[in-house]
């Protein structure tokens, strides 16, 4: 990675920081014991993928999209803005967004991931000159919003309304909660990452003045944020810290929304129409939404919060069986980027941006950690697949921000487009994707007691630690590419322990959970697990093989999850796809591209009983399995607009009888 201007300038100023790693007392770090969850991810720390698939976005997140981000940043001023806001510089603030600094954090927290997973001194060299540069925008009290200290007068876009010119004026747009949210989730994973407390110390500064500020008692401010996350970073460092303040006032921004004696409500947007355990149905700006559904999940799990948990599981299936696209995406509307009416879900002009995916995957993690129900990862391996890795191009340096599920070559929209763009105004979603990818081996699996869940395929070399055993759990497949699995169990010692095998959605008939969508015809070909070269009579159970037996190092289990191609139809009510269907083969979604069908692109249709060629291309879009026949060739739908502007369908229509 190539080193930019401020490290030099650090130097010279001296206040670059070389800071030792500091070992984790149990005073300081209990988040262990405080999560709440009964189910706990395998750190990434100790999952190696080896994997055709994942390994290489990883890698290309890491190689490339961190220094071309970085590169953005500096182009744009977002590291100005720190020195400004500190007096190393002169100017006004720059760029147009209030929660420009989150890009700087979310970098931080994508490298930092990738430190947890393989330790790089270049890397973390660079992490502490980005720190250095935060730590100089800090005011002395811990307030840290680059723009309001620059001029608290000015914000950089119109649309933040400021009436007095001081902080914490107009917290509907401000984005200083937003602001500090993504601080502490960055600066929590940077020390899980390191041990050092340079970046952690400014976030708990800043959370400090937080609790001073906001709250019920004399001289708080009672308020809301208007967009959330800080919520679920004041939760993180309350698990790092012990410090019940962060716990308390996380919840008492979630108790109050929708409160009109705390605040003039935002309204339905920033859902603050209804107090949180009232709401019903997933309403406003999506990506604000499931961040809040996080931070409620996680205040279920760790007070045994019943009112949350309703809550949580009510909005849950109306997103699942209303409002969620075919390929996991959520946000039907352009206007507040936000969830629809129940089944509105346009294709054309369907907004699905990136950092809703993101942020949804986020939500189901927390929601499988608490229950261990099949269903969430249902739905994270569908938004996966689909329409969270389609945010990011294959050369690692363009992006969507919507992601539509239709294209004419021409429609254009806020942030979008039917092409990718190498950055955005607002450039949320891309440094929203370098803090996700490096993490994505953390979903792989989890565990509880003398329990391993194999939630995701891909090939890796695992160390997990069960209450009774260490076990080295190896994984080899193709997937998704096909259906084949092979693990090797290598337990430190002979002794009793249960893995759980997902079946995975595709493959137990289920598209989405829920009745939005369902195969067109049933795939009655059996998943098969075998156990040292013997294949065993093993029921499904809620979505499991599960397998409990006195393991012995080197023992081999084999599964097949048989893949074929499937035709996908909407509930009825989804009025944009009636009359339609859309292809899938395994996990992956699949869109027809008028490349591909030069001449044809516009009399596609599907009939109800044509067969289907599935190609393994390993020259084209970075090797992937295509599906076609004498009337159409479909690639996979992450894969779209990489090779240009042009039409694209995921729906299409069915030949009339």
């Amino acid at each position: 990675m190539k080193p930019f201007k401020y490290i030099v300038l650090l130097i010279s100023l001296g206040v670059f920081i070389h800071c030792k790693k500091e070992e984790k007392n149990g005073e300081e770090v209990n988040g262990e014991n405080q999560t709440g969850y009964v189910i706990e991810p395998v750190n990434i720390q100790n999952v190696k993928l080896k994997d055709e698939f994942w390994l290489p976005i990883i890698q290309r997140v890491q190689e490339k999209t961190i220094e071309y981000a970085l590169a953005k940043c500096e182009e744009e001023g977002r590291f100005d803005n720190f020195l400004i806001a500190g007096g190393e510089m002169e100017g006004e603030v720059k760029g147009e967004m209030p929660f420009d600094d989150t890009d700087v954090y979310k970098i931080i927290e994508g490298a930092s991931n990738s430190l947890i997973s393989a330790p790089n001194p270049k890397l973390e060299t660079l992490v502490d000159s980005l720190v250095s540069i935060i730590k100089v925008g800090q005011e002395s009290d811990g307030y840290l919003t680059t723009w309001r200290t620059i001029n608290p007068a000015k914000p950089p876009a119109s649309w933040v309304e400021v009436k007095e010119g001081k902080r914490w004026d107009g917290l509907f747009m401000s984005h200083e909660l937003y602001n500090a949210g993504h601080l502490y989730e960055a600066a929590a994973v940077h020390y899980k990452a390191t041990g050092k407390r340079n970046f952690l110390d400014i976030a708990i500064q800043n959370a400090d003045l937080m609790v001073e500020t906001f709250g019920d008692g004399e001289g708080k401010i009672n308020a809301v944020p208007g967009h959330q996350i800080i919520e679920t970073g004041l939760i993180k460092l309350y698990q790092i810290t012990g410090k019940e303040d962060y716990l308390k006032l996380s919840k008492y921004f979630l108790d109050n929304r929708g409160n009109p004696e705390n605040h003039e409500l935002f309204g339905a947007y920033s859902q603050d129409h209804l107090p949180v355990v009232a709401q019903d149905e997933v309403v406003g700006h999506a990506v604000r939404a499931v961040y809040m559904y996080a931070a409620m999940t996680d205040i279920a799990a760790i007070q045994k919060d019943t009112a949350y948990l309703d809550a949580v599981n009510t909005l849950w299936d109306n997103m699942v069986n209303k409002k969620m696209y075919v390929t996991g995406g959520i946000g039907a509307k352009h206007d507040g980027e936000a969830f629809g009416e129940n089944y509105e879900l346009p294709n054309l002009t369907a907004y699905n941006e990136t950092c809703a995916s993101i942020g949804n995957v986020y939500w189901n993690h927390r929601l499988h950690n608490l229950t261990g129900d099949v269903k969430y990862f249902d739905v994270i391996e569908r938004t996966l697949y689909n329409g969270l890795i389609s945010g990011l191009s294959l050369d690692g340096q363009q992006f969507f921000y919507p992601n539509a599920l239709e294209s004419d070559g021409v429609y254009k929209f806020n942030q979008g487009a039917c092409t990718r763009k190498d950055w955005f105004d607002c450039s949320c979603c891309p440094t929203n994707v370098i803090r996700f990818i490096p993490a994505m081996p953390g979903l792989i699996y989890s565990k509880t007691g003398n329990t391993l869940y194999a939630n995701l395929y891909a090939s890796n070399e695992a160390n997990v630690e069960l209450k009774d055993q260490d076990v080295l759990v190896t994984q080899n497949t193709s997937y998704p590419w096909d259906g084949k699995v092979k693990f090797t169990v290598n337990p430190k010692q002979k002794g009793e322990f249960t893995i759980k095998f997902r079946i995975p959605g595709w493959s137990r008939n289920v598209v989405l959970p829920g009745d939005l969508y369902q195969y067109a015809s049933k795939d009655e070909t059996s998943n098969k697990l075998s156990l040292n070269g013997e294949e065993l009579d093993v029921v499904a159970n809620n979505g499991y093989f599960t397998v409990t037996r006195t393991w012995e190092p080197g023992d081999e289990v084999k599964l097949e999850f048989p893949m074929s191609v499937r035709k996908v139809i909407a509930n009825p009510k989804v009025e944009e796809d009636k009359d339609k269907m859309s292809l899938g083969y395994g996990p992956i979604v699949y869109a027809v591209e008028e490349i591909d069908n030069k001449g044809t692109f516009d009399a596609i249709q599907l009939t109800a009983n044509e067969e289907f060629k599935v190609e393994m291309q390993a020259e084209l879009l970075e090797g992937v399995n295509t599906i076609s026949n004498e009337k159409l060739t479909a690639i996979p739908y992450y894969t779209w607009s990489n090779r240009g502007i042009g039409k694209m369908k995921v729906w299409l229509p069915v030949q009339e009888k």
